[in-house]
C-alpha cells in the first residue's frame, strides 16, 4: 500500500565533506537512500561510520566545520540542502522530528517537561493557551506517560530514563511530522524499556496511517542488530561513510553480501551461553551480606517519604569468577554495586573485601561497610571500576599515562614501577606504548576503554567491577573488550563483577548471573542454568523483551 505512495526521503548520492586534514575527505560519501510512508529503515555501522552524520545532515543540523554536498536530500519534493536556515527551523518539528541518543542533553534542565512540549507549539502553530494544553495533555497519553498531569508540572531530572525518551518521542511526533528520524534512541536503555520504546515508535506510526494524513516514515539508527530484526523493513549499513550494502531486512540479515556486514552479524552475542566453567574454589574476594539502602527525599508535593533502592541482597564473586548482575533501570543492580565498592555508604548489611597478604601471612576478609573514607582510602586497591563512559572516567586535559600511573603511585609504587606497569598494561590491552604520550580524545571509545581497564589494573585489584562497560559501544569493539576482559581475567585471577541490561553480553561472559528487581534479587544462578529454565515470572518477561533473535 504505501510503497505505491511517493518516498517521503530521498538522499541521492549525498557527500558530507571533513574538514582538511582530516584522515579521510568526506564523513558521508556518496549515499543514497529513500523511505517510504509507513516503512522503517534502519542505517547501522560502527562510529565513525557517518550514519549520525547523514541523520543531521537531514535536520540541517550539521556542524559547522562539515559541509554538505554534492548530491541532494529531497524531503517531501523540497530540496533541504537549498533551502534557508528559516526554512529548515520550519520544516524541524513539522514536517520532520527526531529523537536522540541522551534525553538528557535533548532536554531543558530548567523548564518543565509540559513547557518544553509547550514552547514547540508556540513556534510552529496559533493554538491558543487552551488548545496547547489539550495537545500536550493527548500527546503525553499517546506516549503511555503515567499521570499525564503530573508528567507536564514535572522538570527533566525528576524522570526516569525511559519516561525522559518518551517525553523526547512527545516533542518530536505532537505535530504529526512526515519524518521520524531516531538516532540510537534506545541504546542505553534497559531491554523491557527498549521494547516498550520500540513498540511506542511503532504504535505513532499506525495512528498517522489510521488518520487523514499519510503514515510516519521512520529513519532508524543503532548499532543494535536485535532491534533491527525487530524493526526494520530495509536496512542500509554504512563503513567509513560508505554504504556498503542496502537492501531489505531479510535479505541484508540472512544473505548479507558485503564483508563488512557479515562482520558485523558475527560479532552480535549469542543468547545461548557457552559450556559453564567449574566452580570456583576458595573463600570469596568480594562479598554481601543483606546489604540495604534507603534513600529519604521529599517528593514534588513537599511530602517526606523513604526509598528503600536496595533490600537485603547478598552476592559473592570469587577468583577467576565473572558474576553478572542485570534487571531494568531501577532495578537497584548499579546500587548494589556502588554499596559493594563504597562508592555510596549501606544503610545495612556487611560488606567483605579481601586485604592483600603482608609478610606471608593469609589475607582475611574484612568487614568495610561501615568504614570512614580515611580507613577505606588504604584498600580501594583491591576493588577498582570501569565505568560506562570513558570519555567521563578519563582526564581530557591528561596524558594516558599519567592517568594510568596515578592510581599505581597512590598506593604506593614509585614513579619508575608506575610507569614500566603502564607500559606493561598498554600492551596487554593490545594498545602501543607510544600511546601513553598521547591524549584520550586521540584514540577512539574502544581504545579509551581499554585504557580505562588498564588505569583500573594498574591497581592490582582482586577484584574489577564493570557498571555497563561495554554498552555504549558498538558491536565489534564490544566483541573485542569482552575477549579482553576474559583474556585478562584467566591471567590474572580476577574476580570480576558484571553490571549490564545486555542479557546476550551476560550470556555470554558471566558465569553466574544476579536478577533484580525493585531492589530485590529475585532470582540467580549458574547462566546456562538460568537461561534454560528461568524460574521467576519478571526473569521471564526480561528475557522475552530481549531484541528479536536473528534470522
Amino acid at each position: 500500500m504505501t510503497d505505491e505512495l511517493p518516498p517521503v526521503l530521498v538522499i541521492d548520492k549525498l557527500h558530507v565533506a571533513l574538514p582538511p586534514g582530516s584522515d579521510r575527505p568526506y564523513a558521508v560519501e556518496d549515499v543514497s537512500l529513500s523511505i517510504h510512508p509507513g516503512k522503517t529503515l534502519c542505517v547501522v555501522g560502527e562510529s565513525g561510520s557517518g550514519k549520525s552524520v547523514m541523520a543531521t545532515a537531514v535536520m540541517g543540523l550539521l556542524a559547522r566545520e562539515l559541509k554538505p554536498g554534492p548530491g541532494s536530500i529531497v524531503l517531501q519534493g523540497e530540496s533541504l540542502l537549498m533551502a534557508s536556515g528559516g526554512r529548515l527551523r520550519s520544516l524541524r518539528g513539522q514536517a520532520m522530528g527526531m529523537v536522540f541518543q541522551e534525553p538528557m542533553t535533548a532536554l531543558n534542565p530548567v523548564m518543565t517537561c509540559g513547557d518544553q512540549i509547550d514552547e514547540l507549539l508556540t513556534q510552529h502553530t496559533d493554538w491558543g493557551a487552551k488548545r496547547r494544553g489539550e495537545a500536550v495533555l493527548d500527546i503525553l497519553r499517546r506516549v503511555k506517560l503515567p499521570e499525564p498531569e503530573r508528567m507536564m508540572r514535572s522538570y527533566p531530572h525528576q524522570l526516569s530514563g525511559g519516561q525522559r525518551q518518551r517525553i523526547v518521542i512527545a516533542m518530536a511526533v505532537i505535530l504529526q511530522p512526515a519524518l521520524l528520524i531516531c538516532d540510537e534512541p534506545t541504546t542505553a536503555l534497559d531491554v523491557t524499556t527498549q521494547k516498550e520504546i520500540l513498540r511506542l515508535i511503532e504504535e505513532l506510526q499506525e495512528d498517522r496511517s489510521s488518520g487523514r494524513r499519510q503514515a510516519c516514515a521512520v529513519l532508524f539508527i543503532t548499532h543494535d542488530m536485535g532491534v533491527v530484526a525487530e524493526i526494520a523493513d530495509d536496512v542500509l549499513v554504512m563503513h567509513q561513510g560508505r554504504a556498503v550494502e542496502y537492501g531489505t531486512r531479510d535479505a541484508v540479515l540472512k544473505t548479507p553480501q558485503a564483508d563488512y556486514t557479515k562482520m558485523l552479524l558475527a560479532a552480535v552475542p549469542s543468547m545461548t551461553p557457552p559450556p559453564a566453567k567449574p566452580a570456583p574454589q576458595g573463600a570469596p574476594l568480594l562479598r554481601g551480606q543483606e546489604v540495604s539502602k534507603t534513600y529519604s527525599a521529599r517528593d514534588w508535593l513537599g511530602r517526606s517519604r523513604l526509598t528503600h533502592a536496595l533490600k537485603a541482597a547478598s552476592v559473592a564473586v570469587s577468583a577467576g569468577e565473572t558474576v553478572g548482575i542485570v534487571g531494568e533501570s531501577g532495578s537497584g543492580k548499579s546500587t548494589l554495586a556502588r554499596c559493594l565498592i563504597r562508592l555510596i555508604d549501606p544503610t545495612g548489611g556487611q560488606v567483605w573485601w579481601k586485604q592483600r597478604a603482608q609478610n606471608g601471612d593469609s589475607s582475611p576478609l574484612v568487614d568495610v561497610a561501615q568504614f570512614s573514607e580515611g580507613r577505606l582510602r588504604p584498600l580501594r586497591s583491591q576493588v577498582q571500576v570501569v565505568f560506562q563512559d570513558p570519555n567521563r572516567s578519563l582526564n581530557p586535559r591528561r596524558k594516558v599515562g599519567d592517568s594510568i600511573i596515578e592510581g599505581a603511585m597512590n598506593f604506593g609504587a614509585t614513579r619508575a614501577e608506575a610507569e614500566a606497569r603502564a607500559a606493561s598494561l598498554m600492551e596487554k590491552v593490545r594498545l602501543p606504548a607510544e600511546g601513553l604520550q598521547r591524549y584520550p580524545s586521540q584514540f577512539s571509545g574502544g581504545q579509551r576503554q581499554r585504557i580505562a581497564i588498564a588505569r583500573a589494573l594498574a591497581c592490582r585489584p582482586h577484584v574489577l567491577v564493570a557498571d555497563e562497560a561495554v554498552s555504549a559501544l558498538d558491536v565489534s569493539v564490544q566483541a573485542q573488550i569482552l575477549k579482553l576482559l576474559r583474556e585478562i581475567q584467566a591471567e590474572l585471577g580476577l574476580g570480576m563483577l558484571f553490571i549490564t541490561h545486555d542479557l546476550r553480553v551476560a550470556a555470554q561472559l558471566c558465569d553466574r548471573v544476579i536478577v533484580m528487581h525493585q531492589g530485590e534479587i529475585v532470582e540467580e544462578g549458574p547462566t546456562l542454568q538460568l537461561y534454560a529454565q528461568p524460574q521467576h515470572d519478571y526473569t521471564r518477561r526480561l528475557f522475552a523483551a530481549a531484541p528479536g533473535a536473528l534470522p
